[in-house]
């Protein structure tokens, strides 16, 4: 088969895809989410059974993305029918692209509510608001956030429009050149923070609390905590990866590029926990406190520490610009969708997707105050959308691209697009994709199912 090119244009180097991928699996979630389950499940144990379901389940489905994009080279939604069609398969295969892109733009809807709250953090740091402020304050002031919708809008908004200004640039104008900027700039401000923590008096104890290895704080529940943040941590069935996918170079390895991606975004949440816990237990604060560590316990303890309002901004700056990343890779999948469907310029494209994206956001920040009373099957409006994306969603679209990838297209093309040298390599990655991802990754959507409805 002759390789295709996508009318989109495409990453001018294997490093740009890795960063720009790497960027969409680093979100929120890396940044208080991994570090505090990693330290209440064993530390450096969870860790290894977490590198293990990575390796098993998150990686092969990850690869089966990007081959799919590659090869389709269009957008989710197109690229699963084409490369169904060339295998001689119906063209429905397209509606788990239509799951994937629907599911990236439901996320980005309530996504961009809570990088809003970061953005309104970063000016309050910014301009000293949290200086020597208490627990007590520091709670009030979120509270008051979430209370307040005409600043819940205005800083919802600010960041609808952040990411829709790159989306309209297209891959080289757009996306690439946001990656160059935007990542070196998190790892550079990672470091400056792990500089930071480092140097606080409770960097010991944060080490410890993430590398302490104990297996006996391993159970069941763990290594399920451990397969289910495997896969969500990679962005995985959202229809990112696929479409970044489809820029990639042919020449570029897709088993090494993949492989880069799962290290380098397992070394950020980790070095991200090690800025986080220091600063906590330096202070006598709750390592266990969920989203309200980064929004109240953190904000206390950077406005009692010397320099705490110059490395409160850095810090929140950080998890900024990994906000930004991610939500950028939730909108292209529907961009490069409207363009190949209807023959659209970028800038119409980005301006029906950020007008219906900005108003469902309206709507998710109004679960917090003046429609909290709206109940969609007993949830609000945020928490709905994150249950039908988190615990329904993704992972049938994970499961699906693993059947289709596995089971459905031929191997040749399987094959033919890997490249993989190795049998014993390809061998080992087609049995995980076939038969151990599958099987992951029905047991996270059986859980998850559960656990939401019990």
């Amino acid at each position: 088969m002759q390789d295709k090119t996508s009318i989109h244009g495409a990453w001018t180097s294997r490093w740009i895809f890795i960063l720009a991928a790497t960027g969409s699996a680093v979100g929120l979630g890396n940044i208080w989410k991994f570090p505090y389950i990693t330290g209440e499940n064993g530390g450096g144990a969870f860790v290894l059974v977490y590198l293990c379901c990575i390796l098993l389940v998150g990686v092969p489905i990850m690869m089966a993305e990007v081959l799919i994009g590659r090869r389709g080279r269009q957008s989710p939604i197109n690229a699963m029918k084409s490369v169904a069609l060339e295998a001689g398969r119906p063209q429905y295969w397209s509606l788990v692209g239509w799951t994937g892109v629907l599911a990236g733009f439901m996320i980005f809807s309530f996504y961009s509510v809570v990088a809003g709250w970061v953005l309104f953090y970063i000016a309050g740091m910014g301009v000293g608001d949290f200086i020597a402020i208490g627990s007590a304050d520091a709670g009030s002031v979120f509270n008051d956030l979430l209370g307040d919708p005409q600043t819940l809008i205005i800083w919802h908004s600010i960041f609808v429009m952040m990411v829709m200004l790159v989306i309209v640039g297209g891959v080289k104008k757009g996306l690439e050149n946001a990656v160059k900027f935007l990542m070196p700039a998190l790892f550079f401000l990672l470091l400056v923070m792990l500089g930071y923590s480092s140097q606080t008096e409770g960097f010991a104890a944060g080490w410890d609390f993430l590398f302490h290895y104990d297996p006996s704080e391993l159970s069941w529940d763990s290594v399920l905590v451990a397969l289910g943040h495997s896969f969500f941590t990679l962005s995985l069935g959202m229809g990112a990866i696929m479409a970044y996918g489809s820029y990639m170079p042919k020449k570029t390895s897709i088993g090494g590029a993949v492989i880069w991606i799962a290290i380098m975004d397992t070394l950020v949440a980790l070095i991200a926990g090690l800025v986080i816990f220091p600063i906590v237990f330096s202070n006598g604060m709750d390592p266990g406190a969920g989203p309200g560590l980064m929004f109240v316990t953190l904000p206390v303890a950077f406005g009692q520490m010397p320099g705490g309002q110059i490395f409160g901004f850095v810090f929140f700056l950080l998890v900024g610009i990994a906000a930004w990343t991610s939500a950028i890779s939730l909108m292209e999948p529907a961009a490069a969708w409207l363009v190949e469907k209807f023959n659209w310029h970028r800038i119409p494209a980005c301006i029906v997707l950020g007008l219906i994206v900005w108003g469902m956001g309206i709507a998710a920040l109004g679960s917090f105050n003046f429609i909290s009373d709206v109940k969609l099957l007993g949830f609000n409006v945020f928490d709905f959308l994150d249950f039908m994306t988190a615990n329904i969603m993704l992972p049938l679209g994970g499961l699906f691209i693993a059947i289709f990838a596995g089971w459905i297209i031929t191997r040749n093309i399987v094959a033919n697009e890997l490249a993989i040298s190795s049998p014993l390599l390809f061998n080992a990655w087609y049995i995980a994709l076939r038969f151990i991802a599958p099987i992951g990754v029905s047991v996270i959507f059986v859980l998850n199912l559960i656990e939401k409805l019990k």
